[in-house]
């Protein structure tokens, strides 16, 4: 690997990495009053950020490899099931003064769930014609 490539690598991975970040603030201000109603979102949105980015940037890091299809799935697997332990059933009910409030969120969970397992496959796919261009044809 040249010094060329890994320069732009890292570029790639910075630029990816602000882009979110900013994203990231932007919608923490906007989704401040959220934390009102929802104990620890701002916390919970953060780890999910961070732990996101870190695989993005060590995905983008250890592309051409097959560390890179690897972490790609795990990118996956770390959104359906980090979704899974913070929305629970996908049902919430909050009581504000003397109303009572219930709010479905299980259609939502299926359709990021589905999306998950949508792009677990992709990584899959990606892996094996990786593995397919590399191996060597033998003559028979």
């Amino acid at each position: 690997m040249s010094v060329r490539s890994n320069i732009l690598k890292i570029s790639k991975a910075a630029v990816k990495a602000t882009i979110v970040c900013v994203v990231y603030v932007v919608l923490a201000e906007l989704l401040a009053p959220i934390s009102m109603i929802v104990p620890d979102f701002q916390q919970i949105l953060a780890i999910f950020v961070v732990v996101y980015v870190v695989l993005m940037v060590v995905g983008d890091l250890t592309s051409g490899t097959i560390f890179q299809h690897f972490l790609n799935a795990v990118k996956s697997l770390f959104v359906v099931v980090y979704l899974m332990i913070t929305l629970n059933t996908g049902i919430f009910n909050f009581t504000v003064e003397n109303t009572s409030l219930i709010i479905d969120l299980r259609l939502f969970l299926v359709i990021v769930m589905f999306l998950g397992l949508l792009g677990l496959a992709k990584s899959v796919l990606q892996t094996i014609n990786y593995l397919n261009e590399k191996s060597e044809i033998v003559p028979v």
